[in-house]
């Protein structure tokens, strides 16, 4: 190794080269979600145009070689050329970082894209890219590979249509996904269809038909934004009052609020700044808070309505069962955390909450009818989380008790630095003790959970307390809620949470149980990245000596052709593994948890707002539109006969 160090070590990367450098410094990672992140930040542009008033329409195509097309109706890109670089401004945006309208309030007061890097890294990102503009009576063109243009920016006709039209393809050098998932996409929209009333948004799929034979489609567009935003998420649980709904705009900071109480027991606040969904939340969401409680209060004070309760209530109690979008366009953001996705505007807080309290003031004024119910709601909550504490109490109580803390089916692993340790929830003492005997004692601990664990959705806080399989959740891992219910998790043990459950559909409830425990009581876990599913195979396929696993069908078949060569099929041995209890020790070690070998599945949150109506749709009370939902997505199933 050279131990030199002189000023020909500095290496300057021109141009678009530090993104292939360094793709996950720009967006986020080169995996699922980075792959995603590039539609989004085209996207973003046309919702830019149509926040400042010149774009009506967007639509999204995703092509059969999962290239992506994005068209919107707006001015279209500039073409003439930049003073300063001497080139086509559209070829400037393409290709240089930072550059863009957007950084000139002359031409955007409000825009989603300063936490970003813009089209340019797109273009930097993709093998290819075409970009077509409509403006001025004429269109023109340029293309682009690996982010160099092709040709200059040319005239290639004209058109009485403005906008621009950008189709790229994701660099599969760069990414390790390069199959673009329609729900994931179809939720982004959805959601910027709710945040941007008016604009018409269109989803199509060429890789799918439907039964007629046409590409699959969705069109979004909302006229009553987050209000139908809020009734879309509580649309699968039972709602106590009608929507509350706020617009106000003050000091050029826009705001809208709309929040609605339900029968459930969780708090369901989604924040967004510009578009982008702060799931760290911020100034704005503090503000929100602050108004709904010292309002609420006062108002239950006012009225004597809470002098026969013995207990006090909380803030938290005003939030159990509410379901609340907050979403403010601010044109100088500040954003904090590590995510970039905290509102730090201190000037944003009075804002919000001067505009809730002036709203909930109205409102229950106006309908005292419904204001009580709240306040009985709240009074429950008090209760609830009265109920709770003593739960919690008991729980650590028996955890000094009992020394260690730890549940005894636990079996724990002997390296106790949480970054190198992982431990199993796996479904069944059988299934558990076999993966006990194959595990690796060194960084491997396993927790059975016997049957199915109650369903969080359903239940109030002291109910999963009491719940001995959940229990030893919260014991095993190390963490537990304080008084405000903010998760601690200063002593997790591990920074591997793996869920291993049969491959069947059993298998399949329980692991969506355990996940909605997690999204619901753990939801940090999950936003850090802890939380993982293993992935046992179906199938065990042999002849004579030679055997291979397989997970998926078309596995299987390949395995069976390879293995009979140009002998009978027939004699090829094909098990079909119903449960983790089938396999023995080393079979499970080898398959599903041997870290060179197996397979995991991190579990992570696209889009907090859509899962969240997920969530409830699965494990509410509400029976319709599951059996909607089941009908629909039937043709995914792999029925076991």
């Amino acid at each position: 190794m050279s131990s030199t160090y002189t000023a020909d070590s500095i290496q300057v990367l021109e141009g678009l080269e530090a993104v292939r450098k360094r793709p996950a410094m720009y967006i986020g990672d080169i995996g699922v979600k980075g792959l995603h992140h590039l539609v989004y930040e085209v996207v973003d542009n046309s919702i830019d145009e149509a926040m400042a008033g010149y774009a009506s329409e967007i639509s999204v195509i995703i092509h059969e070689n999962n290239s992506i097309t994005v068209k919107d109706d707006g001015r279209g890109i500039p073409v003439s050329i930049h003073e300063k670089e001497g080139r086509s401004a559209l070829e400037v945006v393409m290709t240089v970082l930072h550059a863009g309208g957007k950084f000139d309030k002359g031409s955007y007061k409000v825009s989603g894209g300063l936490h970003g890097v813009g089209v340019s890294c797109v273009n930097a990102l993709s093998s290819h890219v075409k970009v077509v503009v409509q403006r001025d009576g004429k269109k023109y063109q340029q293309e682009y590979n690996i982010g160099s243009p092709l040709y200059d920016v040319k005239e290639v006709g004209e058109s009485e249509e403005t906008g621009t039209v950008t189709t790229f393809l994701p660099d599969d050098s760069i990414f390790t996904a390069t199959v673009y998932k329609y729900e994931t996409l179809a939720a982004r929209l959805r959601e910027l269809s709710y945040l941007n009333k008016g604009i018409k948004l269109t989803l199509t799929d060429e890789r799918e038909k439907d039964e007629e034979g046409n590409f699959i489609t969705d069109t979004f567009f909302s006229e009553g934004g987050l209000v139908e935003f809020v009734t879309y998420l509580d649309s699968t649980r039972q709602s106590l009052i009608k929507p509350i709904h706020l617009e106000e705009t003050k000091d050029m900071v826009a705001v809208e609020v709309a929040l609605q109480y339900n029968t459930g027991y969780s708090e369901n606040v989604h924040s967004y700044v510009n578009n982008i969904n702060t799931i760290e939340g911020g100034t704005h969401v503090s503000g929100f808070r602050r108004a709904l409680t010292r309002t609420f209060k006062k108002y239950g004070d006012d009225n004597n309505l809470f002098s026969k309760s013995k207990i006090n209530v909380s803030g938290d109690d005003f939030r159990e069962g509410l379901t609340a979008l907050i979403s403010v366009k601010v044109p100088e953001p500040q954003f904090e955390g590590q995510t970039k996705t905290k509102l730090g505007n201190g000037e944003v807080m009075g804002i919000v909450d001067s505009a809730v309290s002036q709203a909930l003031n109205n409102f229950l004024e106006e309908n005292p009818k419904e204001a009580k119910i709240v306040i009985e709601k709240v009074l429950l909550a008090a209760s609830a989380r009265h109920a709770a504490r003593k739960a919690r109490e008991l729980v650590q109580r028996k955890s000094a008790l009992t020394g260690s803390g730890l549940p005894g089916k636990l079996s724990d692993c002997s390296d106790k630095d949480p970054k190198n340790c992982e431990i199993y929830l796996v479904e069944g003492d059988s299934a558990g003790g076999t993966a006990k005997q194959g595990r690796d004692r060194a960084f491997q601990a396993i927790l059975p959970l016997r049957g199915k664990i109650l369903n969080v959705e359903k239940a109030m806080d002291h109910k999963i307390y009491d719940n001995e399989e959940i229990r030893n959740i919260f014991q095993g891992l190390g963490v537990y809620h304080n008084e405000q219910k903010e998760l601690v998790l200063d002593k997790l043990r591990y920074h591997k949470v793996i869920i291993m459950c049969d491959a069947d559909v059993d298998g399949s409830h329980i692991v969506t149980l355990i996940l909605t425990f997690f999204f619901r009581q753990m939801k940090e876990l999950v936003e850090q990245g802890y939380i993982y599913i293993a992935a046992p195979p179906l199938y065990l396929i042999k002849r004579g000596k030679k055997q291979k696993y397989c997970w998926t069908e078309p596995q299987r078949e390949a395995a069976v052709r390879e293995l009979a060569g140009n002998g009978d099929p027939s004699k090829v041995h094909i098990q079909r593994y119903k449960g983790l209890g089938e396999m023995n020790a080393e079979q499970l070690w080898d398959t599903t948890m041997n870290p060179e070998f197996r397979t995991l599945r991190q579990v992570t949150i696209e889009s907090a707002a859509q899962a969240d109506y997920v969530f409830s749709m699965l494990m509410g009370g509400d029976v319709a539109p599951r059996r909607e939902f089941i009908e629909s997505h039937a043709k995914y199933a792999k029925i076991d006969i």
